[in-house]
C-alpha cells in the first residue's frame, strides 16, 4: 500500500500531537485568561469614570468656587501678605513636577512624564508646591529614567523669586525610591537657597506670609539614608510634607480613598504640618494603557469636585496641598478660589 508524503507527515503530527496540544492549550488558557481580565479591567475602569461623571452632576461649587485670580504669578499678593496665613492656603502643587523632558519623546517619555512646563512655566501659572525626585548624581529622575541636573530646577526657582514679592513656595526634594543620597546635598540647597530659605520652626502655620518675608521658601529635604534636618534648621524634615500615596490606576478608587485619607487628619488650623493630596491616578503592571497622560486624565478634571466634596463631607477644613499631573489654569484658580475664601472669612 502507497502512503503519500502528506499522510506521513499528517501521522507525525498526529503522534506529537498530545505534547502540542498541551503546550497550545495551556497558552490558548493562558492568553484567554490574559484577555479576560483585560476585559474586566476596562469594564471597571469605564465604570469608575461613570461614578465621577454622575457625581459632578451633584454639583461643582463651593465657597470661593467663582474667584480668579488677575495674576497668577502674584496670586498670594493678590490675597494680601499681610493678611494670608501659612494655614489658610490651599497650595497648587504638582506631582514628579521636573519631568517635563524626562527619557527619550516619543519612547520612553510617555511612560514617566507627569508635567509639560518647566519649573519656571508651572510656577508663573500659580504652582506653590513642588515635587523634585533625585538621584546621587543630583540629576532628576522618575524611577529609572533620569533628565536634566536639579541645577535646572534651583535656578527656574530662583528666577521666578526674583521677578516676585510675595510668593511662598513649598520645595519638596527626595532621594528617588532605589537610588542613593546626592552626597552633602544638604549643603548645596543651603548653599543655593540660603537666603531664600524658611527655618524650620513649627511657628511658621501660624504666621502671615508678611512675617516671613523676605524669606520664602520652605524647603523640605526627604533623604533616603542621610540624617534629617533638625529644628531650627534652614531645611524642613520629612515629617512636616506627609501624604497617603493610594497606587492604583481606578479614578473612583483614588477620589474615595483621597477623601478618606483627608478626612482623618486634624483640621489645619490645628496641625503642625502640611498634608498632601494627590489628585492623580498611575499606570499599573496590569492595565492596558501604561502611559502616564491617558491614565491620569481619568481623574485630572475633578479637583474641584473633590472641594466640593470635602464640603459635603465637612473636612474641607483639613485641605491643605492639593497635587495634579499636568497643571493647568483652572486647577490652580480651584486652589486659590477656596483660599481666597478662608482669607475673607466666608469658610
Amino acid at each position: 500500500m502507497m502512503v503519500s508524503g502528506e499522510e506521513v507527515r499528517a501521522t507525525r503530527r498526529e503522534e506529537k500531537s498530545p505534547l502540542v496540544g498541551v503546550a497550545v492549550g495551556g497558552w490558548s488558557v493562558k492568553m484567554g485568561s490574559q484577555v479576560s481580565k483585560q476585559m474586566e479591567r476596562r469594564k471597571t475602569i469605564h465604570t469608575e469614570k461613570k461614578v465621577l461623571s454622575d457625581l459632578k452632576t451633584s454639583g461643582e461649587e463651593y465657597p470661593g468656587s467663582e474667584y480668579r485670580p488677575q495674576d497668577r504669578k502674584n496670586w498670594m499678593s493678590g490675597l494680601n501678605p499681610e493678611k494670608l496665613h501659612i494655614n489658610q492656603i490651599v497650595w497648587p502643587g504638582t506631582h514628579d513636577s521636573a519631568t517635563n523632558k524626562i527619557g527619550i519623546p516619543l519612547v520612553t517619555r510617555p511612560f514617566a512624564q507627569c508635567q509639560s512646563l518647566s519649573i519656571y512655566r508651572q510656577l508663573v501659572l500659580g504652582t506653590r508646591v513642588l515635587d523634585i525626585r533625585v538621584q546621587e548624581n543630583r540629576r532628576i529622575c522618575h524611577g529609572i529614567l533620569a533628565t536634566y541636573s536639579v541645577d535646572v530646577v534651583l535656578n527656574d526657582l530662583k528666577k521666578f523669586l526674583s521677578e516676585t514679592q510675595s510668593e511662598v513656595i513649598i520645595l519638596e526634594i527626595r532621594t528617588e525610591y532605589g537610588h542613593e543620597d546626592p552626597p552633602e546635598f544638604d549643603k548645596y540647597l543651603e548653599e543655593q537657597l540660603g537666603e531664600f530659605l524658611i527655618p524650620q520652626d513649627e511657628g511658621v502655620f501660624g504666621k502671615t506670609i508678611a512675617e516671613l518675608l523676605p524669606k520664602r521658601v520652605i524647603c523640605v529635604w526627604k533623604p533616603r539614608k542621610s540624617a534629617q534636618p533638625k529644628a531650627g534648621s534652614p531645611l524642613w524634615s520629612a515629617g512636616f510634607l506627609k501624604d497617603n500615596w493610594v497606587n492604583t490606576d481606578l479614578p473612583s478608587t483614588k477620589f474615595d480613598a483621597n477623601l478618606k485619607h483627608l478626612g482623618e487628619h486634624p483640621p489645619v488650623t490645628s496641625r503642625k504640618y502640611f498634608y498632601r493630596v494627590e489628585n492623580t491616578v498611575t499606570p499599573v503592571a496590569d492595565n492596558p494603557v501604561l502611559y502616564v497622560k491617558p491614565v491620569t486624565r481619568r481623574i485630572h478634571g475633578y479637583a474641584r469636585l473633590f472641594i466640593a466634596q470635602c464640603f459635603a463631607k465637612a473636612i474641607a477644613d483639613r485641605l491643605q496641598v492639593l497635587s495634579t499631573d499636568f497643571i493647568d489654569q483652572d486647577f490652580v484658580d480651584a486652589c486659590v478660589g477656596l483660599t481666597h475664601a478662608r482669607v475673607e472669612g466666608r469658610v
